[in-house]
């Protein structure tokens, strides 16, 4: 233990947060939380941004964390505070994202009495967090801080929320940070066993139509590198989830794209017609798979995953592998070099032909409104190439969610940001912001909607005057966009309540500027390049872009929730056909 004289529970509390490694904060004071906030003007690490709304701080903290990796850590005050922060929590949990909430609490003596803003936030979060903390006692503020930060960054990423009792925070205590800890129960398991690895290679050799089907958790594992190696040293084709979108190069030619509800044909195609899924750090979301009884039904499944609670939830598992997919998949490249060199490798290459036709013949792409308005995927295609693969891009959820993971290229892991699992409209501005305070020296793209940008918008102002210049592009089509594409669909074209009359309402470029923002619109075609290089040369304040696309347009390929991924369509009223002769 490290020691220093006494103190009140809140500087405790705030050497600990400095003593975790935290050098950022979102949050917003309030009564229970107040006492920390006095030493915490005091630290000379830890940069407070004080946020417009605690649902911002939680989103923040999320971008954040995805963006540099570390752990995000957010702070609120007890009852609406906390309770402010429970969608940003399940949407950490849901997508495996490190974060740490600091929640003031009332006094411990007032717990339990209905006492001015109190909420049993512990009992609320306790199926959304990866674990979290009641502190009542000063003495326990740094060994659970700690713990806090080790649970939420290692095994399998999480939410942790810590809730710190008023009283807790105005006693005396003495600082003893833990050198080590012990938490019994917690022994993640990172190591694969070699009894799996050996079984799992065996199948690779043996298999004839094998598909690398990545998930997420190859990002968090920060295993992009040996992911490459594995996918060069077979020939083995690659999908990318929505949550993986970076982990593989979209360049690559082995790369069929994103599999599922709107992936690409080749992608869904890869997966359905294969004879065994190499499931790396992905969950068989019903998102991809579609109706779970007609997903992929020839495959067998080597399902390798840090959560042990993932494999085989969804789908039945050949060769289950407990572990951090940077080991196991540099347990599979040895293991494969070594059958190579003894001369066993894997024959695919009628199965990568097929598939390379099938991805030449069904590329991305999308119709230009014949009324000569602006197409949405054309924006997205173009803000792609002019800021690059070195931008981060965050985006909100629905239509532009989707033309976003398929529009723009990416090349590289933690540089796509969004709600995967929840879904959570607002997420894209909040999230952008923390992510270019995590990597300032990056171009930080927030693609919204115009429904999710008036969920949470107000932090414009933060970024303001935090300078914090985060680029927005408003995706507005007038409409909640995916609701509406529904309705199209599957509703006879009644457009009940998903007209936002946002072309009119707000003046997003008055707003904008309203919030110390420099404010653009567009609405043609031939000016989405020069507007887009316009916002790209404003880097001393943030930029807000309303484009004005076509409202009518709709995200394909789909498979319809529910259905069968055979049942994919290119478009409105085209499904692919397959020559399968070669397989």
């Amino acid at each position: 233990m490290t020691e220093s004289g006494e103190i009140t529970g809140a500087q405790s509390l705030i050497k600990s947060l400095e003593n975790a490694g935290t050098t950022d904060i979102f949050g917003i004071p309030g009564g229970a939380i107040l006492p920390a906030y006095d030493p915490l003007m005091d630290s000379t690490i830890i940069r407070h941004i004080l946020v417009r709304h605690e649902q911002g701080a939680g989103h923040a903290a999320q971008g954040y964390a995805a963006a540099t990796g570390r752990v995000g850590v957010c702070m609120a005050t007890s009852g609406p505070g906390a309770t402010n922060l429970v969608t940003p929590l399940a949407d950490a949990h849901m997508d495996s994202v490190p974060l740490v909430a600091i929640t003031g609490q009332v006094g411990a003596s007032m717990i339990g009495t209905d006492a001015f803003q109190e909420a049993d936030i512990r009992g609320i979060t306790m199926p959304i967090t990866k674990h979290n903390f009641l502190v009542t006692d000063p003495a326990q503020i740094p060994r659970t801080i700690a713990e806090a930060f080790h649970i939420a960054s290692t095994g399998r990423p999480g939410p942790v929320l810590v809730d710190v009792a008023k009283s807790a925070l105005q006693a005396m205590t003495d600082f003893q940070w833990p050198t080590e800890l012990h938490l019994s129960g917690y022994r993640p398991v990172t190591r694969p066993h070699s009894k799996q690895i050996r079984e799992a290679v065996r199948l690779i050799l043996e298999s004839r139509r094998p598909v690398l089907y990545v998930g997420g958790g190859v990002i968090r594992a920060k295993a992009s590198a040996v992911l490459l190696k594995l996918a060069e040293a077979t020939g083995m084709p690659v999908v990318t989830t929505l949550m993986a979108r970076g982990a593989f190069p979209d360049s690559h030619a082995q790369h069929l794209g994103m599999p599922g509800m709107h992936g690409t044909v080749a992608a869904v195609a890869g997966l359905q017609k294969s004879d065994l899924i190499i499931s790396l750090g992905a969950r068989f979301d019903d998102r991809v798979t579609g109706n779970l009884d007609s997903f992929a039904p020839g495959a067998k499944v080597i399902h390798a995953d840090i959560d042990p609670a993932e494999i085989g939830k969804n789908r039945d598992v050949d060769v289950p592998i407990v572990g951090d997919c940077a080991e196991v998949i540099a347990d599979l490249v040895a293991l494969l070099q070594t059958e190579a060199d003894a001369g066993n490798t894997g024959d695919y290459e009628g199965w990568v032909n097929f598939l390379a036709g099938v991805k030449a013949t069904y590329p991305l792409g999308y119709d230009k409104p014949v009324d000569g308005s602006l197409a949405p995927q054309y924006v997205i295609e173009r803000l792609g190439q002019i800021a690059g693969p070195e931008a981060i891009y965050s985006s909100g959820v629905g239509q532009h969610q989707m033309w976003a993971a398929q529009f723009v290229r990416y090349e590289r892991p933690n540089t796509w940001l969004n709600s995967g699992g929840l879904g959570t409209m607002g997420y894209s501005v909040p999230a952008a912001m923390g992510a270019k305070v995590g990597m300032p020296g990056s171009t930080v793209w927030a693609i919204d909607g115009d429904g999710c940008f008036q969920m949470t918008n107000q932090e414009l102002a933060t970024c303001a005057i935090n300078d914090i210049p985060i680029k927005v592009a408003i995706i507005n089509n007038e409409s909640l966009g995916m609701v509406r594409q529904w309705q199209t669909l599957f509703y006879n074209e009644r457009y009940s309540n998903t007209d936002l009359h946002s072309k009119r309402i707000p003046d997003f470029v008055k707003l904008a500027e309203a919030y110390g923002c420099v404010g653009l619109s567009c609405d043609s075609p031939d000016q989405v390049d020069a507007t887009i290089e316009k916002a790209m040369a404003i880097n001393d304040q943030p930029v807000v872009v309303d484009f004005r696309v076509n409202r009518d347009s709709m995200v394909w390929p789909m498979v319809t929730a529910g259905s069968s991924n055979d049942e994919i369509k290119y478009a409105r009223d085209l499904a692919p056909e397959f020559d399968e002769d070669d397989l």
